[in-house]
């Protein structure tokens, strides 16, 4: 796994921020004892379930190293560990996940992990990208696919989510009950630069492990290059994206 960065990943905190709170307030009138927040990455979406659920034994963990030692400086007073999401332990009232599974393979196998996971009665609420039909994505798509970069030649890793449908057999197999939904963002981002800023800590970050200097550089100039012509600005002069997210609230 290529290095998570805090700092990148934290500007646009309020942006990334907001599905981790309209996920809790689905939630937000349950009774929760102890709660975990499956990819608590630096600790934003953790620290909203503190203010929802005050009261609650709450846990943070993440595979990132680098994640968990900012979300542990940022929220002392919670608790954070370096954990697989497949290796998680322990019983939990709510097992919560904000923008993480989607680098997690097998989800049929994972969503009835996490679910085993649950006391009775408990609840997994999970938030994930599905934005596959933005022009952003659907360029770095097209440009990372061109052989000249040798992505081909690599392993990268998981980043993708499943159909709506098929998340409905899963889990009807193993929850007595669930919800799904979709919301669609629209993010005023200042310029086509703030695009590329966007996904370079996310979507772009195994492809930019896999190159020099060099070829950062030219691969990030030739996606800004293709997305300033798939985004025009807008009167004020910004830009804005769209960001589908898809969530489901599943009950043992």
């Amino acid at each position: 796994m290529t290095e998570w960065s805090p700092t990148q990943y934290l500007q646009f905190e309020k942006q990334r921020t907001q599905p981790a709170i309209d996920l809790a307030a689905r939630v937000a009138d349950r009774s929760v004892r102890a709660a975990v927040d499956v990819g608590c990455g630096p600790g934003n979406s953790t620290a909203v379930l503190r203010r929802v659920f005050p009261k609650a034994s709450l846990l943070g963990v993440d595979l990132s190293p680098e994640m968990v030692e900012k979300a542990a400086n940022r929220y002392p007073d919670i608790p954070f560990r370096v954990c697989d999401a497949a290796a998680l332990t322990g019983q939990y009232d709510l097992v919560f996940s904000n923008a993480c599974l989607q680098w997690i393979p097998h989800h049929d196998s994972l969503i009835p992990k996490l679910m085993e996971r649950l006391t009775d009665g408990g609840v997994l609420a999970v938030q994930m990208p599905m934005n596959e039909a933005e022009p952003l994505y659907r360029i770095i798509r097209e440009v990372t696919a061109e052989a000249k970069w040798g992505f081909q030649n690599v392993r990268l890793e998981t980043n993708e989510t499943c159909k709506p449908e098929v998340y409905c057999d899963i889990l009807s197999d193993c929850a007595s009950s669930f919800d799904m939904w979709e919301i669609k963002y629209y993010h005023s981002l200042p310029d086509h630069r703030a695009l590329i800023e966007w996904v370079r800590g996310t979507r772009l970050r195994p492809y930019l492990a896999c190159l020099d200097e060099n070829g950062r550089a030219a691969l990030e100039a030739e996606l800004l290059s293709r997305a300033a012509k798939a985004y025009p600005l807008t009167r004020s002069g910004e830009v804005l994206l769209g960001f589908r997210r898809f969530f489901f609230m599943a009950v043992r």
